[in-house]
């Protein structure tokens, strides 16, 4: 049995309680932040838990890495208070089950590229930019061998994440791989952020997608013509696991010659797509998630934004068509950088 490692004696003590205080969603000035902290540390009801719109964002805006909401979603779980309803959940659950079918093992010498559970993009990846990389992905029929399950902390679910995750670090280990780069902010979080957190042995080094782009290009710098656009970068829930990689963002702008937007949802302040919103049970839910979304891409247009930068596929489902329909065209970060080395990005 995995246990979050939370220290309550650093919670108490801390000075701002930011976490909840500087929450997009909620409501709370530092004195009601304490008072709802301590209702989690003494396993009552604090109304936060109805009220979590699962955006991660505390995870980020606590000072001292304490996982608050790794905390939060635990709570919910632990006092049958969940974000989704009990059908979605168990749907849900079913579906992202791992190792249906054995997992086919192969040595990896060099670097790995973990698709996780999106085997159906991996034509984004086939260009000069992941060169050398050996691909790792299932077969669609049988899914989710690298699949992080970490979409579950959405579903109040730790114990379905912690029960599944040791054997697919096991199967990624298995190919006696030491780096893996992440397709995506997900899987690279759980391996960097929420194992270390419940203890969890992570024997290969893990590579953010955006520090591996930056990376490249700069080996391919001669063949880079300046794209000229102005870009607005949609940030997704699981980069609040890695905000220490934010930071690769504008550099790769920099190197392609874009020219990131000045607009209010923007790194720290950044707002979520609003999938997960759109599911839960809460009332006035969907009419809360349509007015997101609606200020966050009237928020691009209003800032000049040419293109949408995304990098989170669930983010480009649920944000790319309205995003496309305001006149703003919808791409993945790894398809810009192909635009801008000369490939054709269909």
């Amino acid at each position: 049995m995995y246990e979050l490692k939370f220290d309550e004696d650093m919670c108490f003590a801390c000075g701002t309680h930011d976490c909840l205080v500087k929450c997009q969603h909620l409501d709370l000035d530092e004195d009601m932040a304490r008072i709802e902290l301590e209702k989690f540390i003494n396993s009552e009801d604090p109304w936060v838990l109805h009220d979590c719109v699962t955006c991660y964002a505390c995870e980020e805006y606590c000072p001292n890495g304490n996982h608050p909401f790794y905390l939060i979603v635990q709570k919910q779980e632990e006092l049958n208070i969940p974000p989704l309803p009990e059908p979605l959940i168990k749907q849900g659950v079913q579906l992202g089950i791992p190792f249906r079918g054995e997992p086919e093992i192969k040595e990896i010498n060099g670097t790995a590229l973990n698709m996780g559970a999106f085997s159906v993009l991996t034509n984004r990846v086939q260009s000069r930019l992941f060169e050398g990389l050996t691909i790792m992905s299932d077969d669609p029929r049988k899914m989710f061998h690298y699949f992080c399950q970490l979409m579950y902390l959405h579903y109040a679910k730790t114990s379905v994440i912690n029960e599944r995750l040791e054997k697919i670090i096991a199967t990624i280990a298995a190919h006696k791989v030491k780096k893996v780069v992440h397709f995506h902010d997900e899987c690279y979080g759980t391996y960097t952020s929420y194992a270390p957190a419940f203890g969890i042995d992570v024997p290969f080094e893990s590579i953010h997608l955006f520090e591996y782009l930056y990376n490249k290009l700069e080996e391919l710098k001669s063949d880079i013509t300046p794209l000229n656009y102005k870009v607005a970068y949609q940030r997704p829930c699981s980069s609040r696991l890695s905000p220490d990689k934010h930071l690769f963002v504008d550099k790769i702008f920099s190197l392609i010659g874009v020219e990131p937007v000045d607009r209010e949802y923007v790194d720290e302040n950044a707002m979520c797509c609003g999938a997960t919103i759109l599911g839960q049970r809460k009332e006035g839910r969907r009419q809360y998630c349509n007015e997101i979304q609606k200020n966050n891409i009237e928020d691009m247009k209003n800032a000049g934004a040419q293109i949408c930068v995304f990098n989170c596929p669930a983010c480009m489902q649920t944000l790319g068509k309205p995003v496309g329909k305001s006149g703003i065209m919808p791409l993945f970060m790894s398809d810009l950088c192909r635009l801008a080395i000369g490939e054709k990005v269909v």
